[in-house]
């Protein structure tokens, strides 16, 4: 493969302006689109030496045949144009979103005569002004039916409400109280639509003005003695709070907000999008997305912004975010040009707002977790993990049963290894094995050892118990109708060894193989910065496609194996007790060498108190309690 790309522009064509370009391929699809305050800065990083670039963003370059651009104004028109050609195109190196799932929402068809209030999913009914998501649809119904006792609007459809107006007998759901339209025959045009106004004004956040102007005229009411008008605002009152209370006051009342909780890894995102009006979490919404070009977290938050209010007709005036995009100013620009005010973005960084953000972090992990394990549930998933995997490696049959290895250690020191399993794609925990390493040199040394042992298990004879069929116990010798018990998990051979790195850990798995006898298993390797899949003696990865069932077969295994090392290793820490008290603040290597000789046993110094502890040469009454401290909650 050429190291320069044959479509690279000439030196100096590319201008120095903000600006949108666009990768095509040969058949012109759009392929990537992308906005740069300096085109030529942005654009000669795509254009270094290949084997400089990141693998997915190598694949996009090389994939394409051609490289456009348009030169614009400002860097807010860059931001337009690039969300306006995302749209358009759907390039498919962008990133791709995907909700969750279809929310429902509360809507107002303001641009009807008398309008409704209604649930729907469907986001493009002309005028309607929308409110959340909700996450079940019981959830809306419940919060209408609370909302139009305080403000009784029109509920019912546009059929029962022509029908009324027709023939001047209230529409059904007026008949029952239902329904505050004009319909019902009990307002004016007029009168319907300054209810709807200050429907859609609370549901907004302006739920504080309302509970004081309720709160004054029921007092009115009551003071002047007019007793059934100050009931009405009293059940209206009632109704408010009743709203109210579905939610709690998770900022200041008059914070009016939008915050993004994000996590990621290298090929995908989940995000949380909080709603907040009048400090409280009126609607969450949550989305999947998918990367392919390797992107920073602030690119992503960028894109993130862009995706949720290109089309939005609710910017509020703050927004919340994880890390500040590059163009934050540029991007507060573009938001104020759809809000006609002031927008800022921001990092949640402490009090309210930051245990806000934590939570919905919270969120967007467990989210993220549910996102890349779905696929293992579904069989049709798992069968084409097990065939593509098959094909991207070279193997001659579906690798049925796949052990992964991982290394942990902290420090150098705790080095512990974990090997989990995998069966038709699904995880058989009852057969993960944990290995301790005594010494070592390094991880590559490490992989070496454990894998060794491993594999010694394939080449000893199969041991047989013999049970008897009526009790279910092991006997001493044949009774007739004793059956041969199981063959043991741990020396059934795999089709396939996944080790946890990159070439190197790739190379000493292959070397354990060929000292053990055994080249017949297939073995890779992934590597997490980049997610690339690595064979041993090959010079250049294998890259699996973003949206490949393969790729996240291998990152639940390498994620599953990191995972239960990680837990071996911190058990071995708490049985450590050098490795304990080296987490004292203050107590050194020759401090634990002079405390462990002077109690003479582990058990001695744990049931110690802090007097005692004290009598150590160099052990002061600060840090003698905090080293009992410390032990008696290990």
């Amino acid at each position: 493969m050429a190291d320069v790309l044959s479509y690279k522009p000439r030196p100096g064509e590319i201008p120095t302006d903000p600006g949108v370009y666009r990768f095509r391929d040969s058949a012109g699809r759009v392929l990537y689109v992308g906005k740069a305050k300096n085109l030529r800065q942005r654009l000669s990083n795509y254009f270094a030496p290949l084997r400089t670039l990141h693998e997915r963003t190598r694949r996009m370059v090389t994939t394409a045949s051609s490289v456009e651009w348009t030169v614009v104004s400002t860097d807010v028109d860059s931001l337009q144009l690039e969300y306006m050609w995302i749209k358009e195109f759907d390039p498919p190196f962008n990133v791709r979103y995907k909700d969750d799932k279809s929310y429902p929402f509360m809507a107002v068809t303001l641009g009807d005569e008398a309008p409704r209030v209604l649930v729907t999913r469907n986001r493009r009914i002309p005028g309607a002004r929308y409110f959340g998501p909700y996450p079940k649809v019981w959830a809306v119904h419940e919060t209408i039916d609370l909302m139009i006792k305080a403000f009784p609007i029109r509920t019912c459809s546009d059929a029962s409400y022509k029908r009324a107006m027709q023939t001047g007998r209230p529409c059904f759901p007026g008949q029952i109280g239902k329904c505050g339209g004009p319909c019902s025959m009990t307002v004016s045009i007029e009168e319907h639509r300054a209810m709807v106004d200050d429907f859609v004004a609370f549901m907004a956040g302006g739920d504080e003005r309302f509970t004081r102007e309720l709160t004054t005229r029921m007092l009115a009411a009551s003071a002047a003695m007019d007793y059934e008008a100050a009931a009405k605002y009293r059940d209206k009152l009632s109704a408010i709070e009743a709203v109210l209370g579905k939610s709690a006051l998770v900022l200041p009342a008059d914070e009016d907000a939008d915050l993004f909780g994000i996590a990621e890894d290298e090929l995908a995102a989940a995000v949380q999008h909080f709603v907040i009006r009048g400090g409280r979490v009126r609607g969450v919404r949550a989305l999947t997305i998918e990367k392919e070009i390797d992107i920073t977290s602030a690119e992503l938050v960028d894109q993130v912004l862009q995706q949720a209010y290109g089309d939005a007709q609710d910017v509020p005036r703050r927004i919340l975010v994880p890390t500040l995009p590059d163009d934050a100013a540029e991007l507060e620009l573009w938001l104020r040009e759809r809000r006609g005010k002031k927008v800022e973005i921001a990092v949640a960084q402490r009090g309210q707002r930051a245990d806000l953000m934590r939570t919905a972090t919270l969120n967007a992990q467990q989210a993220l977790i549910r996102h890349k394990t779905r696929r293992t549930t579904d069989y049709v998933a798992r069968t084409q993990a097990l065939t593509d995997l098959q094909e991207a490696l070279g193997m001659n049959e579906a690798p049925l049963r796949i052990e992964c290895f991982d290394i942990s250690h902290l420090g150098g020191t705790n080095v512990v290894a974990s090997m989990v399993v995998f069966e038709d794609g699904l995880p058989r925990k009852d057969q993960y094995r944990s290995f301790n390493i005594a010494e070592t040199t390094d991880d590559t040394d490490s992989m070496y050892q454990v894998l060794r042992r491993r594999l010694a298990h394939l080449d000893r004879p199969e041991e047989v118990d013999l049970i008897d069929p009526t009790t279910e116990e092991v006997v001493a010798e044949d009774v007739g109708e004793a059956t041969v018990r199981r063959k043991p998990r741990f020396s059934y051979p795999p089709q396939l060894l996944l080790v946890d790195g990159g070439k190197p850990q790739v190379e000493a798995a292959a070397r354990a193989l060929r000292d053990a006898g055994h080249s017949e298993i297939a073995v890779c390797g992934i590597a997490k910065r980049l997610e690339e899949v690595w064979l041993p003696g090959d010079d250049f990865p294998v890259i699996l496609p973003r949206t490949s069932e393969a790729l996240y077969l291998l990152q639940r295994l390498r994620d599953e194996a990191h995972r239960f090392a990680i837990t071996h290793q911190r058990k071995k820490r708490r049985n450590d007790i050098t490795s304990v008290l080296a987490e004292v603040p203050g107590l050194g290597a020759a401090r634990i060498k002079v405390l462990l000789k002077h109690f003479g046993s582990v058990t001695a110094l744990r049931s110690a108190e802090p007097g005692q502890i004290e009598e150590v040469q160099g052990i002061g009454p600060v840090l003698a309690q905090n080293i009992h401290t410390h032990l008696s909650t290990r």
